[in-house]
């Protein structure tokens, strides 16, 4: 295996981590303010207040990881993705500040119950997934020319007027409500929490079928934007098979309320399937056409460093996330509200 290879894999992996991770976060910001508006929140307040009190500050370390390694082993990314990320980029920071301004507030401000926070709260939930989707969206080529001189302009107009990029937003945002979902499901359980657990089951159920649904748009917007990739990722079509039988399998568990733990691993091997399966079938490219990953690739005392750096940090933060979950977030004590953060 290429240390192209090897580098763009380790990449996959902390971005796959920050999917999972982040879609938590963001679709249980979004559940907070709905079920204010819904009524429900005195229901799941303490359950989704639990979850995040440990964990939000550790959720973009995986972000951060993966965008200093994509600029670390192909530098020419910098280059191509520069403008396109401009506006994106700079919505999802302003949404990530606004994020962590909520926090700030929530654990030691006065207004943490202010419907204002509440609502800038559950919708940066929704808007930063769908900022950042804009990455794959542009990846798939279409939305960059490059002229002879190497220049490189942004079709902003093109970008918002795609199916295919309206359907990944899709996918993005029902994802991220659907993985939250399907997660405070089994937390709830945990925590032994019967009224929190049968409203955020309604959500998982509910949010079931909009997900594979907007996956199957997915795949037939980009056999039409991008014939190639369809292609190549019909070669792994028995990941996707794998993906959509470990969805039946975590929803049948949710919706018999029996062995939600299992049922969550379900649902990470069903993203894990899909989302390797995807980016399997993208290689060689980066940014299509122009760039693949043996394209200006960094040296090779570089990608040996740069390897070694992001293992050992995987290695690093597996464990510190174990040590997370076991001392707070599946604490007998503080699952069910006995003890303080």
């Amino acid at each position: 295996m290429s240390y192209e290879v090897i580098g763009i894999t380790v990449l996959w992996v902390f971005l796959f981590g920050y999917l999972i991770v982040a879609s938590i976060d963001f679709g249980a910001g979004f559940f907070s303010y709905y079920s204010t508006i819904t009524g429900k929140r005195h229901l799941i307040n303490n359950v989704i207040e639990r979850y995040l009190s440990p964990v939000w500050e550790v959720t973009n370390v995986f972000l951060v990881f993966f965008f200093v390694g994509f600029v670390g082993f192909f530098p020419d990314t910098a280059y191509y993705y520069g403008t396109a990320l401009l506006l994106p980029g700079s919505v999802a920071i302003i949404l990530l500040a606004i994020r962590g301004s909520y926090y700030a507030f929530s654990n030691y401000g006065s207004k943490k119950d202010s419907r204002f926070y509440l609502f800038l709260y559950g919708a940066s939930g929704l808007l930063i997934p769908a900022s950042l989707s804009t990455v794959l969206t542009i990846s798939e080529g279409g939305y960059i020319a490059v002229d002879d001189n190497n220049q490189v302009t942004f079709l902003f107009s093109r970008l918002f007027t795609s199916t295919y990029s309206w359907t990944v937003v899709l996918l993005a945002l029902v994802s991220v409500l659907y993985i939250s979902a399907m997660f405070l499901c089994y937390y709830a359980n945990r925590a032994n929490d019967r009224g929190a657990f049968e409203v955020v089951r309604k959500y998982a159920i509910a949010w079931s079928g909009p997900t594979i649904l907007s996956s199957l748009l997915v795949f037939f917007a980009i056999r039409g934007h991008n014939a190639g990739h369809f292609q190549r990722m019909e070669d792994y079509a028995w990941m996707f098979v794998l993906s959509f039988i470990c969805f039946l399998v975590a929803i049948y568990l949710v919706w018999a309320r029996k062995r939600l733990g299992l049922s969550f691993i379900f649902v990470l091997l069903q993203f894990g399937f899909a989302f390797f399966g995807y980016g399997a079938g993208h290689l060689p490219y980066i940014l299509y056409p122009y760039l693949t990953i043996y394209d200006n690739f960094t040296s090779e005392p570089m990608a040996i460093a740069l390897i070694s750096v992001f293992v050992l940090g995987l290695l690093l933060l597996i464990p510190s996330l174990y040590l997370l979950m076991r001392l707070f977030l599946f604490d007998a004590n503080y699952v069910q509200g006995k003890r303080n953060k």
